[in-house]
């Protein structure tokens, strides 16, 4: 018998809903707890947690990008707003060695928070995704 992954442990021990994606990748959705659909990725020696904010828009882009770089300034004790792609995401890195269950809850905690308190700010510039 294997032990669950370090990471499936925490998740079964915090009471979070997720769906094991493949033995190093989950993805969180828990709507009960507010915690928009994350991923949660083992590469060692890194843990990411990264979550969609919103399409790379198509106006506007110089001042949403200067909002999110005051946002990761500001307002973010975890991780900070990034482009993967086409996309604006929210992504933390964590050290896979030393993690313990209460870091990786306050990461998913602050991108949840963050994503909760950034909306109304991000959200004017989702209709700029439109050419």
């Amino acid at each position: 018998m294997t032990a669950l992954p370090k990471i499936e442990q925490y998740l079964i021990d915090l009471g979070i809903s997720y769906q094991e994606l493949s033995e190093d990748s989950w993805l969180i959705e828990d709507e009960t707890k507010g915690y928009p659909k994350m991923i949660v990725n083992v590469s060692d020696p890194l843990v990411i947690i990264s979550a969609d904010v919103m399409p790379v828009p198509t106006q506007d882009t110089e001042k949403l990008f200067r909002t999110l770089l005051e946002l990761n300034a500001t307002d973010l004790l975890h991780g900070a707003y990034a482009i993967s792609g086409n996309d604006i995401i929210v992504i933390d890195t964590l050290e896979y060695a030393t993690l313990d269950k209460e870091e990786f809850l306050a990461s998913i905690e602050s991108i949840s928070f963050a994503l909760l308190e950034h909306y109304k700010k991000l959200s004017g510039y989702v209709h700029t995704t439109e050419e």
